[in-house]
Order: structure tokens, then C-alpha cells, then sequence
């Protein structure tokens, strides 16, 4: 019964709510170019930065980031207990491969002529990385 009369008091003194004020409207995101033109020089990692951020409307310490996780996310692909292989869409694949341990041996200098020892080397894993298909149209 009291918590009756307690319901009807509060409702009784509760205020009408406020008009919302609108907000302005977000900007407009940039849309993302999709032809580069013609490039004169390899880009540095600050230009392919600042291109990542320029092109699809980021700060440059987010598509610094994205720069980073891709790399991290490459880096885990092909460690030791990773798959071993990572490929990146129509561009190329990248993969772990064993190199077998050579002995060493006996050759020949090919520029003086002189008989001379090679060393041995020991097995050991190198990253091959092979173009796909629509990379190689884009060259062609």
C-alpha cells in the first residue's frame, strides 16, 4: 500500500523531458581511389602510410596500425609453428621452404682459375614468394 502512494507521488513530480537539440551531421567519409596513377619511385613506408590513410579516409596512426597487423599477420603465417604459407589476394603467395644442408667441397675460382675449398652450409628454412596470376597480367 505505501509503495502505491509512493509511485503515484513520484510520478506526480517528475518534470517533462527536454527537447533534444540536434547534432550536426558527421562528415562525409573520403571514398577510396581506385587507381593509383603513374608512379616514378618505390614508395618508403611513410609514403605507403600516408597513402594507406589519404585513400581511405583514416589518420595516419590508423593505417599506420593496419600497416603493422598486416605485417604481424604475414610474420605468424610463416613462423615455426605457423601454417607455413600465407597468400595475399591476386597478388602472390609466400611460402616456407627447407633448404637441404650442402658439404663442403672442392671448385674452382671462376675468375682467377685457382682450385679452392667451398664450406658447407646447414640446412636451414628461406621464404619463396610467387606471383599470382592477376599480379602477372597487371605486368604484362
Amino acid at each position: 500500500m505505501v509503495m502505491k502512494k509512493l509511485k503515484k507521488v513520484i510520478a506526480a513530480k517528475k518534470k517533462p523531458a527536454k527537447a533534444v537539440s540536434k547534432k550536426p551531421a558527421a562528415k562525409p567519409v573520403a571514398k577510396p581511389s581506385k587507381k593509383i596513377t603513374q608512379i616514378d619511385k618505390p614508395f618508403t613506408k611513410a609514403e605507403i602510410v600516408s597513402y594507406l590513410a589519404e585513400s581511405n579516409g583514416l589518420p595516419k596512426t590508423e593505417a599506420l596500425k593496419v600497416l603493422e597487423s598486416f605485417t604481424c599477420l604475414i610474420e605468424s603465417h610463416l613462423k615455426k609453428r605457423g601454417p607455413g604459407e600465407f597468400v595475399l589476394p591476386n597478388v602472390a603467395k609466400f611460402r616456407v621452404v627447407r633448404k637441404e644442408a650442402k658439404k663442403a667441397r672442392q671448385g674452382i675460382n671462376p675468375f682467377t682459375g685457382e682450385s679452392m675449398k667451398y664450406a658447407a652450409k646447414p640446412a636451414h628454412n628461406v621464404v619463396k614468394i610467387r606471383p599470382l596470376k592477376k599480379l602477372k597480367d597487371v605486368i604484362a
